[in-house]
């Protein structure tokens, strides 16, 4: 019997003990400053530079950057040059110029502590600079297409000084791998806006903008980028967390 009673005195005391503690805790408040780093980020997209080794019709590189103004908006823009050979069954074309893509990226990822990671959504106004080249056509008889004749003209004809404005959307991810250095990938929806046109011929590739088809306007795109940051200066990130304390 005595046993029990002291069982049932230390188990009491116990629980006053735990009882005692937890209202001697309470939850406050706690601010942690984190430096987050602003400056210019400049890169490639190796995605164009893999294929110009890789497919023997084309051939281009594309540098790019972006500025932080704000938590979440940054400054950004692309610019390259492009080469593409085009071949069907009755023709073969080349389109060589180059481009240059300027807008804003707003970032949508709430970063942990001092991340500087991004997934974002962009907008670009795009404009190229290229001229075209048809290396040879084949016309048929129309007059005799049962026996199907057709006749080849391999006398190249150039087009010069066309240009082509557009507009773009990007969504895309930056993750910084190791300090300062980013990988990332976008897609990219494109709307025509305008171009100059060719009498009789048409704009079968238009740098920066890529492919063109007569039933639609809109054209699309991706790329797979490296970039690193260079740090210009450093802004105070201020994160509050509750923790509990003893009073």
């Amino acid at each position: 019997m005595y046993a029990s009673i002291t069982r049932s005195v230390i188990l009491l005391l116990l629980f006053s003990t735990i009882a005692v503690a937890q209202e001697k805790k309470k939850t406050v408040n706690d601010t942690l400053v984190f430096k987050q780093k602003y400056g210019l980020r400049l890169g490639t997209d190796i995605s164009k530079i893999a294929r110009t080794f890789v497919d023997d019709d084309y051939s281009g590189f594309e540098f790019m950057g972006d500025y932080r103004l704000t938590k979440r908006i940054y400054i950004a823009g692309e610019i390259g040059n492009e080469e593409r050979l085009l071949e069907n069954e009755v023709l073969s074309n080349t389109t060589k110029g180059s481009y240059f893509k300027a807008g804003i990226d707003m970032n949508f990822y709430q970063n942990w502590l001092d991340m500087e990671n991004m997934v974002y959504v962009g907008f670009r106004i795009g404009a190229s600079s290229f001229n075209q080249t048809l290396n040879n056509y084949t016309v048929y008889d129309i007059n005799n297409q049962y026996w199907g004749d057709r006749l080849t003209v391999n006398e190249a004809r150039e087009f010069n000084g066309l240009t082509a404005l557009w507009t773009e959307l990007q969504f895309g991810l930056k993750a910084e791998l190791f300090n300062n250095f980013f990988a990332g990938f976008n897609f990219q929806l494109k709307v025509l806006i305008t171009e100059k046109e060719i009498d009789n011929y048409e704009n079968l590739y238009i740098p920066g903008y890529n492919r063109t088809y007569d039933s639609s306007a809109v054209g699309g795109g991706f790329g797979f980028n490296l970039s690193y940051l260079v740090p210009i200066f450093k802004k105070d990130k201020i994160v509050i967390q509750e923790k509990e304390v003893e009073e």
